[in-house]
């Protein structure tokens, strides 16, 4: 089973018989995992990666380290779903370190996010210290690189 997660978190364009061909598996054998591991919650979808930047430049990404007391008995859960609820939000990882979760968000505008932050992170009764970091530029996502060798008609990088 591990071995054709692997294979789709990398290509989930790859067919069944496909996969089995790699695998020296049965089709019947690739397509009954997969559809196991969908129905048990192993595979949770499937996504195409996209370089918005080389497509549009209207939109910004961030990180927003929250600190946040934990309930008593649930932990971090509950503030956790609070947040991931927020339609701009992307991503909630509970991490360790100097912070709790790590919230990434996609918006419009630098302002979008100040205001998310501002008025909607910030006053949550279990939010007591934010850090926002915006996204620049994106080198590798998922494994793949998303900077080709930008190079001047020297050779030199750019």
């Amino acid at each position: 089973m591990e071995k054709i997660l692997q294979l789709i978190e990398k290509q989930p364009m790859l067919t069944p018989a496909q996969i089995a061909a790699m695998l020296d598996m049965t089709e019947q054998e690739v397509a009954e995992t997969i559809e196991r591991c969908k129905k048990e919650g192993i595979i949770k979808g499937y996504r195409t990666l996209i370089d918005w930047d080389r497509v549009s430049s209207n939109h910004v990404r961030a990180l927003i380290e929250l600190r946040v007391t934990p309930k008593k008995g649930r932990g971090f859960e509950e503030i956790a779903q609070v947040v991931a609820d927020m339609e701009e939000v992307e991503a909630v990882t509970l991490i360790s370190g100097g912070y709790d979760l790590l919230v990434e968000i996609k918006a419009k505008t630098f302002q979008e996010i100040a205001m998310l932050v501002a008025k909607r992170l910030s006053p949550l009764d279990d939010v007591y210290g934010t850090k926002t970091n915006f996204v620049l530029r994106q080198y590798k996502v998922s494994g793949v690189p998303f900077v080709e060798d930008d190079k001047d008609e020297r050779g030199l990088f750019l």
